[in-house]
């Protein structure tokens, strides 16, 4: 067994031996950051000879799930050695990271869905701004264009989807708010503002047709082409149509709280304090800030958590934590800690050598049509990762 394994091993042992909140958290994050390094270059030794794959998941009967480039998800795993390669500095990181960024080029030119965003950002997006490899920031600006090709200016939205085209016109998911952070960043290295006010655009419709009073969304909007207002308002991977999915309000906590960033606009930190409000406070949100797949599901507390949905609100806390006034700034990081300290324990945090080598365990992709549910997920350990380089960050600024 190697030196770091034990090591990760013995803090894994002690975690619950620490006495203060702060002690767990400093505990979350070594540990975290250990077991994230072990697994992640287990990981990218693994895939070496299955060319163009990434990894997507690990079945509950053993089995590694891979996807070619042009999945949703792919960038993740480049994504997460590049935070890791942040974190250490090791040139090994880099070099794997390199690698599997390269697997994913070519989706620069996929114009037949939204999530070129999701893809380009957290591969190419965290390579260039750790690198400054300009080659990186040409694949980003024509993967920003490409996204840019599913704007319809009649409608002003980015369209998600192009099927079930018997049931929606002009399909509009929640997740698409994170695909705005590719638009909203290539829109500076550009002379013209088409790039941002399509960003814009798409941020003030989602804001007036996703969301419901108490700030919680739908997951799917879908807008007459003709009329170009919503047509339909629904779930696709949600409890029920007008259910809370989790993992969506997780994206809307997420790409409004960047919105801000990128725009200063007070309406999207509005925005997101009303999200963030809604999740901080909704009587379904556990103990340990874990959330159930779905905050409406009938059958809680006997239900499955969502471990990628928790990651998602981490990060997004963490961030949105230096934009509000000190009484949610500390209720957000309180949070965020918590789901840190809950997701490096060993209910989720993955034993080196197992799970596939995926970090975390118990995320849920799909239940209503069984699919992904308690397994691994890349998504789910990239924004873990983000989120413990983003507190050991915060925690660095206060002390």
């Amino acid at each position: 067994m190697k030196i770091k394994e034990i090591i990760s091993i013995v803090v894994l042992l002690v975690f619950f031996s620490c006495d203060s909140t702060e002690q767990k958290l400093m505990h979350a994050i070594e540990t975290g950051f250990a077991v994230s390094e072990l697994q992640s270059i287990n990981m990218a030794e693994a895939l070496l000879a299955k060319t163009d794959s990434l990894p997507k998941t690990f079945s509950s009967n053993g089995q590694l799930i891979l996807s070619d480039s042009h999945w949703w998800c792919s960038g993740f795993f480049p994504g997460v050695l590049w935070y890791l390669y942040e974190e250490n500095g090791d040139s090994v990181f880099r070099k794997y990271a390199e690698y599997y960024t390269s697997r994913v080029e070519k989706e620069k030119f996929t114009t037949d869905n939204h999530d070129v965003g999701f893809i380009l950002s957290s591969s190419f997006g965290n390579g260039f701004r750790l690198t400054g490899n300009k080659a990186y920031r040409d694949v980003l600006l024509t993967g920003a264009e490409s996204l840019a090709t599913r704007f319809n200016s009649r409608i002003g939205l980015i369209r998600s989807w192009d099927n079930n085209k018997n049931i929606w016109q002009y399909p509009v998911i929640i997740d698409n708010m994170m695909n705005l952070e590719l638009i909203m960043w290539a829109s500076k290295y550009t002379s013209g503002t088409d790039l941002k006010n399509i960003a814009i655009s798409h941020a003030d419709l989602t804001m007036k047709n996703h969301f419901r009073p108490d700030g919680s969304s739908y997951h799917v909007v879908s807008y007459d082409t003709i009329s170009t207002y919503p047509q339909i308002k629904q779930t696709w991977q949600g409890f029920g149509d007008e259910s809370s999915w989790a993992r969506g309000q997780a994206w809307g906590l997420y790409g409004y709280t960047m919105m801000y960033r990128e725009t200063r606009l007070q309406r999207y930190l509005d925005q997101a304090v009303k999200i963030a409000n809604y999740i901080l406070y909704h009587p379904n949100f556990p103990d340990d800030k874990i959330p159930y797949w779905d905050f409406d599901d009938i059958k809680i507390p006997d239900v499955p958590r969502d471990a990628s949905a928790a990651s998602i609100m981490a990060s997004a806390f963490i961030e949105l934590s230096d934009y509000v006034d000190e009484e949610l700034a500390k209720k957000c990081l309180e949070t965020a800690k918590t789901q840190l300290i809950r997701l490096s324990s060993p209910d989720y945090l993955a034993k080196p050598g197992t799970n596939g080598n995926f970090i975390l365990k118990h995320g849920v992709g799909f239940l209503p049509r069984n699919q992904e549910v308690d397994v691994p997920l890349t998504y789910a350990d990239y924004y873990y990762v983000e989120a413990l380089i983003r507190m050991k960050k915060k925690i660095s600024k206060t002390t």
